[in-house]
C-alpha cells in the first residue's frame, strides 16, 4: 500500500509541475497504469513519450517508450534504464529525461525542474544514481536535511485527498478465474526471474501484462464478443476465439452452419509475439476454419498493413487489432470453406505467404480499407 501512496505522491506531484500547456515538457495522462508525456522541441516539434507501471513498481522500474522513431529521444530512454533504486525512482527518471532532452535539442530547461531536484525523497541505494551530485556532501548534513525531507513527506500524506477509488490499479471489475491468469503469470516471472531463465523481455512482458489485464476488464471481452487464451501459459502467444461478427453478413450465417455441423460457432485466431513488442507487431493467423475472402492468405496469414512493421503502431492495443481484424474479415466478404482439409492453415504456411505478401506490397503500395467501412 505504502508503494502505491508513493506513485501516487510522484504522479501527483508531477502533474503539478508540468502542466499540458508547458511550453517544453507536459504531463496528459498520470495514472497508475501509465504516465503520457510531451515534449517540445526547439523548432515547435512534439515528441510523446509513454511510460508503463507494473503491479511491482518501485521493485521493478517502469517501462519507457516513443511513438516515434527518433535517435535521440530512444538515447534517452534507454538511458533511463540505468536508474535503479526504490525511492522517487519516478520522479528521477522525469528528472533525467527533461535534462537530457532540453540538452540535446539545445534548449533551456522549464524552470520548475530545479525544484524537481529539491523534492526527490532520500534514499542512500540512490546514490549510485548518474545525475546524483551530491553524493559525497557531509554525511552529518545529509542526516540533518533526510530528517526534514522525512517531516516533509509526512505533512505532505496528511494534506493528501482521499484515495480515489476509480484510479486504483486494482481486479475488481475482473472475473476470478481471470485473476488467478494474471497471479499465475506474476508467480511464473518470479519463478523464473530467480531460475534466471526468463523468456522474452522485461519491456514485452510488461506491456503484454498491461494488455491482458485490460482486456479481462473489456466491455467487448466480457459481453463475449471474443476470448483469449494463453498457450501453455505463454504471455507471447495467444488464441483468440472471435464469437461476434456482424449478423447481416454471410460469414455470421456461415457460423451458424458451422455450429450445426461441428458444434463451433466462432473464429480461431493465434497470435505470437516477439521481445521487442510493441514496436513490432504480433504475428496472426486463423487457425479455424479455412476461410477464403477476408483478405486470409495461404496458411491462414492476414493482409492487413497495420500488421507490418511500415503500418504498425506502438499506441495500437490488442483488442483494438482483434476488433479490427473480425471487422476487415466480414469487410473482405470472407466465407468458411466447407470440407476444406484443416492442414491447409499451419504456421509455416503462413508466415511464408506473409513474407511474400510484403515483399510485393512494399514494392506496389499497399490498399487498406477505411476505418468507417470497417
Amino acid at each position: 500500500m505504502a508503494c502505491v501512496e508513493n506513485l501516487k505522491q510522484e504522479l501527483k506531484h508531477l502533474e503539478s509541475m508540468f502542466k499540458k500547456d508547458d511550453v517544453r515538457f507536459q504531463i496528459h495522462t498520470a495514472n497508475m497504469d501509465e504516465l503520457v508525456c510531451k515534449f517540445i522541441g526547439a523548432n515547435r516539434e512534439k515528441f510523446v513519450i509513454r511510460c508503463n507501471f507494473t503491479d511491482s513498481y518501485p521493485s521493478s522500474p517502469p517501462v519507457w517508450f516513443s511513438e516515434v522513431d527518433d535517435p535521440v529521444i530512444s538515447t534517452v530512454v534507454t538511458e533511463l534504464s540505468e536508474i535503479r533504486g526504490s525511492a522517487s525512482m519516478l520522479l528521477r527518471m522525469v528528472r533525467k529525461l527533461v535534462r537530457e532532452l532540453c540538452k540535446l535539442h539545445n534548449v533551456p530547461e522549464p524552470p520548475g525542474l530545479g525544484r524537481l531536484d529539491v523534492e526527490i525523497l532520500p534514499e542512500s541505494s540512490f546514490q549510485n544514481d548518474l545525475d546524483m551530485s551530491s553524493a559525497d556532501e557531509d554525511e552529518e548534513d545529509g542526516e540533518g536535511e533526510e530528517d526534514e525531507d522525512e517531516e516533509d513527506e509526512q505533512n505532505y500524506e496528511m494534506e493528501e485527498e482521499p484515495p480515489d477509488a476509480s484510479k486504483e490499479d486494482d481486479s475488481s471489475n475482473i472475473d476470478a478465474g481471470n485473476v488467478a491468469v494474471l497471479e499465475r503469470l506474476k508467480t511464473n516471472q518470479r519463478r523464473d526471474y530467480l531460475k534466471g531463465s526468463v523468456s522474452g523481455s522485461i519491456q514485452a512482458t510488461d506491456r503484454l501484462m498491461k494488455e491482458l489485464k485490460e482486456i479481462y476488464r473489456s466491455r467487448n471481452y466480457r459481453d463475449k464478443h471474443y476470448m483469449v487464451e494463453l498457450v501453455n501459459d505463454s504471455l507471447y502467444d495467444w488464441n483468440v476465439h472471435i464469437f461476434k461478427v456482424d449478423k447481416d453478413s454471410a460469414l455470421y450465417a456461415d457460423l451458424q452452419q458451422l455450429k450445426e455441423k461441428e458444434g463451433k460457432d466462432h473464429l480461431l485466431l493465434n497470435m505470437t509475439f516477439k521481445d521487442n513488442f510493441p514496436f513490432d507487431p504480433p504475428f496472426i493467423r486463423v487457425v479455424f476454419p479455412v476461410l477464403t475472402g477476408g483478405y486470409v492468405l495461404g496458411g491462414g496469414a492476414i493482409c492487413m498493413e497495420l500488421l507490418t512493421k511500415q503500418g504498425w503502431s506502438s499506441a495500437y492495443s490488442i483488442e483494438s487489432i482483434i476488433m479490427q481484424i473480425g471487422a476487415t474479415l466480414v469487410k473482405g466478404k470472407a466465407r468458411i470453406q466447407f470440407g476444406a482439409s484443416k492442414s491447409q492453415y499451419s504456421l509455416a504456411r503462413a508466415q511464408q505467404s506473409f513474407k511474400s505478401l510484403v515483399q510485393i506490397h512494399e514494392k506496389n503500395g499497399w490498399f487498406t480499407p477505411p476505418k468507417e467501412e470497417g
